[in-house]
């Protein structure tokens, strides 16, 4: 009988020592002095550093002045200790959403080094955000999270899981922590959608206020729009006295508006574009 048993407490030792081979390894701790910028690996739930985060300077930015000032109050308000709000910005394409965020958390962050973190989340991994809240609950470092052109469309149910998380159900959403969004619709959902559920549903009311009422969740909403031909060349004007630029201002202008003309659009992305069409035909690099 003793070897029987000791015969099966080996082969339960052998199957136990397999099975923790086969399973996946623990994540490891989230560090976030690591770096002042991460993306989330959702599949591996960690945090990969960033060395160098693609932006550009606060100063270059045009023709956003208020949603410059109203962010970056925010964020500073965060920064120090004090109550700030998540942000929703939303609005036009290329009027620089993304880059306000990045360059507000540079800004921040040089006044006061080391302070926050900017944790970019894909919007498809939107609901393995209580995954990554829970680490960060206990982090010394305060932390932005930022998803990039946030949307939902008529079968995707995670924004309910969005919602939770910016109200912060029963935890509360920690101190520590903010989420900044970028979107093109301002509830983040297509108008059709909203439409369908309008006319579907037994009480149209409830079912579109189900809808929209995610991005009530954000406590500030920036609106951007397409800019002027005006604002559109000082945005070139900036980014060429910037990079040091040589050119003939009438010769400058001209070719800017021929480039938006052919683009169908002015915005602070078609400026940047033609900057670098412009830097490479002088054979500068915009460094």
């Amino acid at each position: 009988m003793i070897d029987e048993n000791s015969t099966l407490i080996a082969q339960l030792a052998r199957i136990a020592d397999a099975l923790e081979r086969l399973a996946p390894p623990p994540p490891a701790p989230i560090d976030l002095g690591a770096a002042d910028a991460f993306v989330w690996d959702a599949e591996r739930e960690r945090l990969s550093p960033v060395p160098k985060v693609s932006g550009v300077p606060l100063s270059l930015l045009r023709g956003i002045d208020l949603q410059c000032d109203i962010l970056l109050d925010n964020t500073r308000r965060f920064a120090a200790g004090l109550p700030a709000n998540n942000a929703l910005l939303w609005g036009a394409r290329g009027m620089g959403k993304s880059s306000l965020v990045k360059a507000v958390h540079a800004e921040v962050n040089a006044e006061r080094p080391g302070t926050l973190a900017l944790i970019e989340i894909h919007r498809e991994d939107i609901a393995s955000l209580p995954r990554l809240l829970t680490p960060l609950r206990d982090a010394d470092r305060r932390a932005i999270i930022f998803c990039d052109d946030l949307s939902f469309d008529q079968q995707d149910s995670a924004y309910k899981s969005l919602k939770a998380v910016l109200d912060g159900g029963i935890e509360g959403r920690p101190e520590n922590v903010l989420f900044y969004a970028t979107s093109n619709r301002r509830h983040l959902m297509p108008r059709d959608m909203i439409e369908n559920e309008s006319s579907s549903a037994i009480i149209a009311g409830e079912a579109v206020e189900e809808k929209v009422s995610l991005s009530d969740r954000f406590g500030l909403w920036l609106g951007f729009h397409g800019c002027n031909q005006e604002t559109y060349i000082a945005m070139v004007d900036a980014y060429v006295r910037a990079y040091g630029l040589e050119i003939d201002p009438d010769r400058l202008h001209a070719e800017a508006r021929e480039w938006s003309i052919t683009r169908g659009s002015r915005s602070g992305r078609v400026a940047w574009q033609f900057i670098q069409d412009l830097a490479g035909r002088l054979g500068r690099p915009l460094d």
